[in-house]
């Protein structure tokens, strides 16, 4: 069955925690959604220094959670800070957790997590330099390349992008996670 996966990020995302997911997802034959801030292209970061562009396809004020099967979050470090400040990207995040559809974040993605206050009792993972923040939001962090949490995925970097993606197409394949929860 043909899915339908958001991707949510602007400009600064790792490139590789954006790329590797996307094709794996488009791999399975399914529709991976760029979904950013505004329309035009985001900007990547790699190796230290700003990289390549990617087109944005859906602009954030007019994606509907509705519209897809899952949510990818890339990390960076200067991407999940930017989303996190918006509003309407805290919202788009919350409600694929208040639908119970499969939530992929790999290594600073998960900061997002904090202020959509979807992390109370949840088992995560994440870049080492933000697991107190996640800690400090209620989750039972631990240092492992994949942690799945009832349709929850996260990953440590961009090392771990194998299993990420392996455990993410599996999440999303399962479809809805009735013990996903907000």
């Amino acid at each position: 069955m043909k899915k339908n996966i958001a991707i949510l990020a602007t400009n600064g995302f790792e490139e590789s925690e954006l790329a590797s997911p996307k094709a794996y997802l488009e791999e399975q034959g399914w529709n991976a959604d760029i979904v950013s801030l505004k329309s035009g292209t985001i900007k990547s970061w790699k190796d230290g220094n700003w990289s390549n562009e990617y087109n944005v396809d859906v602009v954030l004020d007019q994606a509907n959670e509705a519209d897809y099967d899952a949510l990818v979050l890339p990390g960076g470090v200067i991407n999940p800070d930017l989303l996190r400040r918006e509003e309407a990207a805290v919202n788009f995040v919350r409600s694929f957790f208040e639908s119970k559809k499969p939530v992929a974040a790999i290594c600073h993605g998960p900061q997002i997590l904090v202020d959509a206050d979807v992390l109370e009792g949840r088992k995560v993972t994440s870049f080492f330099s933000v697991k107190n923040d996640l800690k400090n939001a209620g989750a039972q962090w631990e240092d492992s390349e994949v942690v799945v949490d009832h349709g929850l995925v996260t990953s440590r970097n961009p090392n771990d992008l194998p299993a990420f993606n392996k455990k993410m197409v599996e999440e999303i394949k399962e479809g809805i996670h009735e013990r996903q929860r907000v």
